[in-house]
Parts: C-alpha cells; structure tokens; sequence
C-alpha cells in the first residue's frame, strides 16, 4: 500500500533538529522524499505499523505526524503538477 507521511517537527531546541532528523531517516528508510515534510511510503500492513509506531515514539509533544493511506492501486489518486516529476514506489522509473 502506499502511504503518505507528513511531518511538522518544532525545531528551535537542539532536541527538536534531532528529532527532525531522525524522524527524516525513518521515513527514507521506508519510501521517498516528496516534499520537504512529506514522504510517499510503499509498505505492507506490518511496516505501516512498525514505521507508525517508530515515528510516533520519536516525535515529541509539540510536534505533529499525518498518515495518509491511499491503499494499493494509488494512481487515481495522485496528479502530479509543476516541475518536479512524480516518484513511483513500485518501478524503477520516474513518470510524466
């Protein structure tokens, strides 16, 4: 399934970079940087809930984590506009 992931990380303490940063490698670790904040996810049931679970023991009280699951066949769901191109979890090929 695909899963987009979105992140709002309080960065004015130290800890809060930290934070940040992990929480950025996490989601690398799972899928690819869309936006800044945002990560498109291709997992099972088993990694969105471990990856959930990751994320959500990193993030601290001030911040904020979004997950939406747009399920197996996404491409209806997505589009795609201006000039960086679309990410596809499943191929190795950038599409238009």
């Amino acid at each position: 399934m695909l899963v987009l992931v979105t992140y709002d990380v309080n960065t004015e303490t130290a800890a809060g970079k930290r934070r940040l940063r992990k929480i950025a490698k996490a989601c690398t670790n799972y899928g690819q940087r869309v936006q800044f904040s945002v990560f498109e996810c291709s997992v099972d049931a088993a990694q969105y809930r471990y990856l959930k679970g990751v994320l959500c023991d990193l993030m601290g009280k001030e911040d904020s984590l979004r997950f939406y699951n747009l399920g197996n066949h996404p491409e209806s769901r997505i589009e795609q506009f201006g000039k960086k191109r679309s990410y596809s979890a499943d191929t190795d090929y950038l599409s238009v």
